[in-house]
């Protein structure tokens, strides 16, 4: 019974952290139309980049202008999925401290794995919505030719990226946390390192050899691999399951290390009075 009267509180709080967010979002509902024409504009001006190139004299006779658009623009658009759902998670400590709420958090009778967890559920619902849209605007204007794609097999993938970027983002909400001046700042430039190393408009034989080695370890480059391999060659699931069993992995190691870590950084925070908001 005791068991049980705990996972209904757990569940219960999970839902309230999601519910909680989804307000926040309604209160700032205007940023967020801006936030999703900043996504928007970025993604079509990576698609017009590849359509240029031929204009500009880049379409030789063997180069495949509709394929370097089609990856371009799949990277453009794994990007503002990721990269959203990298922020909302890493971002939400800096948040609550603005708020004012994160000591209240912080001492509610919830274990903090249901509170990270609500906040990643949450970015993932965001995310998913706010990148479909985009998605629809972009296949629209492009016209773009999913004939030979395996779509199904893609999105597989995007699941399993998700286990190991939910990890990624909790790491990176630790930084608020030791530094309530510069945390925030700093999310941002773990973000602009990753969109670097991870192949996202480029594949990673460009960079020299010390980025190819941070690129082998990001999550993100075996998601773009295995999800750009589906929509341009049509792989399908079977073929895929070394990266789909590999972001898992990284998920397993990524999810418990960060959340260890996580608690470390709260007890340091409490002791040294750091969670008070400021500003």
């Amino acid at each position: 019974m005791i068991a049980s009267d705990s996972i209904r509180l757990q569940a219960g709080a999970l839902y309230g952290f999601i519910e909680r967010q989804k307000n926040l979002y309604k209160r700032y509902w205007a940023w967020e139309v801006v936030w999703f024409v900043y996504s928007l504009v970025g993604v079509l001006s990576i698609g017009y980049l590849a359509s240029g190139l031929e204009a500009l004299g880049g379409g030789g006779a063997h180069f495949d202008v509709r394929s370097t658009e089609l990856y371009l623009l799949a990277g453009a658009l794994l990007w503002s999925y990721l990269s959203l759902v990298f922020m909302e998670v890493a971002v939400a400590i800096a948040w609550e401290r603005w708020e004012g709420t994160i000591e209240y958090t912080f001492m509610a009778p919830v274990r903090r794995v249901t509170h990270l967890l609500g906040i990643c559920t949450f970015a993932l619902i965001y995310a998913t919505v706010r990148s479909a849209l985009v998605a629809l605007v972009v296949v629209g204007l492009f016209h773009l030719d999913l004939s030979h794609a395996d779509l199904g097999s893609a999105f597989v993938i995007l699941l399993a990226s998700t286990v190991p970027l939910v990890g990624l983002g909790i790491f990176t909400s630790i930084l608020p946390l030791l530094s309530p001046e510069k945390g925030e700042q700093m999310t941002f430039a773990v973000q602009g390192m990753i969109l670097l190393v991870s192949g996202v408009y480029y594949p990673l034989s460009v960079l020299p050899g010390p980025l190819r080695l941070l690129g082998a370890v990001s999550p993100l480059t075996y998601t773009l691999q295995g999800v750009r391999a589906c929509l341009l060659q049509g792989s399908h699931v079977a073929a895929q399951l070394p990266v789909i069993g590999l972001l898992l992995a990284m998920g397993a190691v990524l999810i418990p290390a960060g959340l260890a870590t996580f608690g470390l950084a709260e007890r340091r925070a409490k002791r040294l009075g750091l969670l008070k908001r400021s500003g």
